[in-house]
C-alpha cells in the first residue's frame, strides 16, 4: 500500500529515533496526520516544505498514539485491569474505565499539537487559528 502525503517520512522517522518498522508507522503517521489536519484545517495538505516543529510533532504524535494503541491492546485482550498474587485477586477493566483511556488520549494528543504547532505561520497564517478572517 503506498502512503502519500506524510508529514514525516519513514526515514525521517528513523532518524529521529524511531523505533517501529515501516508498516506500523505508516498507520500510524496516517493516524496523526488525520489529527493535524482537524486541528489545523488541513492548511498543511498543500505545503511543499513543511515546519520543522510539524515534523517533530509528528513524531510525538506517532509515540504518543503508538503508546495508547499498546495500552489498549493489552487492556482489552486480557480486560485485566491489576493483579496480586498474596490472596489472589484480579481487577477487570470496565467501560468506563475504557472510556476514560480515551478521552485522555484525546486530550493528549491535543495537548502535543498546541505544545509544538503553537505560533507556527505558514503563508502569513497561524496554522492552528481557528477564528474568522
Amino acid at each position: 500500500m503506498e502512503f502519500e502525503g506524510q508529514y514525516l517520512e519513514f526515514d525521517e522517522y528513523e532518524e529521529l529515533g524511531g523505533s517501529l518498522d515501516e508498516t506500523p508507522f505508516n498507520i500510524l503517521e496516517f493516524e496523526a496526520r488525520k489529527k493535524i489536519d482537524e486541528r489545523t484545517q488541513g492548511r498543511l495538505k498543500k505545503i511543499e516544505e513543511l515546519p520543522q516543529e510539524v515534523k517533530m510533532c509528528m513524531f510525538a504524535l506517532i509515540n504518543t498514539i503508538n503508546g495508547y494503541t499498546k495500552a489498549y491492546q493489552e487492556s482489552n485482550n486480557k480486560n485485566i485491569a491489576s493483579e496480586s498474587v498474596g490472596s489472589y485477586s484480579v481487577n477487570y477493566v470496565s467501560g468506563s474505565q475504557i472510556r476514560e483511556i480515551i478521552k485522555s488520549k484525546s486530550i493528549e494528543l491535543d495537548y502535543v499539537i498546541r505544545n509544538y504547532l503553537y505560533g507556527v505561520v505558514v503563508n502569513g497564517e497561524h496554522i492552528l487559528y481557528l477564528g474568522v478572517k
